[in-house]
């Protein structure tokens, strides 16, 4: 994957470790959004269905970058939000039930 050649060594593991859930900490400016968006291309390239993939952050802004990257880069949308705003979907969701 060429776009893997953009990333730092400890970026690159990060995009391709492929067992369980990862989280990604790191300071300000640091890349985090860009290594979460090329592991979602990286897992969507896998074979990953996009159903099956979820992107937490803190920010409306960073999740709304993720999700316009990860069409733009894997012609994928997958579920990109915040903590906040996935607990009330399941809030909502289960209020229905």
């Amino acid at each position: 994957m060429q776009l893997l050649e953009q990333l730092n060594p400890e970026q690159q593991e990060a995009c391709t470790h492929m067992e369980g859930p990862l989280l990604v900490l790191a300071g300000a400016g640091s890349g985090k959004t860009r290594v979460v968006t090329f592991r979602i291309a990286h897992l969507l390239e896998k074979g990953v269905p996009a159903e099956e993939i979820l992107a937490l952050t803190f920010t409306n802004k960073a999740a709304g970058e993720m999700q316009q990257r990860g069409r733009r880069l894997a012609f994928h949308s997958v579920l990109a939000c915040t903590f906040h705003s996935l607990c009330a979907r399941i809030l909502r969701e289960s209020m229905k039930a």
